[in-house]
């Protein structure tokens, strides 16, 4: 049991190398990083909700200046794209066709906003945003900044392999599948998923 418990652990350490060695070269480019241009930018109501299906590379989110949506592109755009629609309320953002290699973006929003995205695979880095968050990522590391812990009413994070931290939240239960659940007195809710990487609460 002991080595077939040691195989195991050997087996998905492997897995998570494979994979944040793919986020590594994804990361690297010998072409220069171009500066960030904006691709797409349309007003947005605060407090709204934004649904976000993003092709694989580096994000960034976090508030803007504005009650607006912008979404910028740098690294090696390539032949990427952004298409971005309001509907009142209601936004949805598609990032398509990213190249393999050092694709980067920046994505601003209202500083409150309910927020629903998708990640196929690559690192995620969120700013504080006031709101719901439904988050998930096939692979990668995320590190989402939750604000002040006391407006959640519910977290319910995992990942299927690799770390999780809980930061305010507090430490996650489990070994190699690591998940979290917190409840609170707040309105807002928390989920994110993670299939392979890191994901840090702070």
């Amino acid at each position: 049991m002991e080595d077939s418990a040691r195989s195991s652990f050997v087996q998905a350490n492997a897995c998570v190398a494979v994979l944040l060695a793919v986020g590594l070269c994804a990361s690297c480019s010998s072409t220069p990083d171009q500066p960030q241009v904006v691709k797409a930018e349309k007003p947005f109501a605060s407090a709204g909700r934004i649904e976000m299906q993003l092709d694989g590379g580096s994000y960034a989110i976090h508030p803007g200046a504005d009650d607006r949506i912008r979404v910028s592109f740098g690294g090696n755009p390539g032949m990427a794209t952004a298409e971005l629609t309001v509907d009142g309320t209601h936004a949805r953002l598609a990032v398509k066709d990213t190249p393999h290699n050092n694709f980067q973006a920046v994505v601003e929003v209202p500083k409150a906003a309910d927020l629903i995205l998708r990640l196929s695979g690559g690192n995620l880095e969120m700013a504080a945003i006031t709101g719901n968050k439904d988050i998930e990522s096939a692979a990668g590391n995320a590190e989402i900044a939750v604000g002040n812990s006391n407006d959640y009413a519910s977290v319910d994070a995992t990942v299927k392999v690799g770390n999780l931290s809980g930061g305010p939240f507090g430490d996650a239960a489990g070994g190699l599948s690591p998940h979290l659940t917190w409840s609170g007195h707040g309105k807002y809710t928390l989920h994110a998923k993670l299939g392979a990487g890191n994901l840090e609460l702070k």
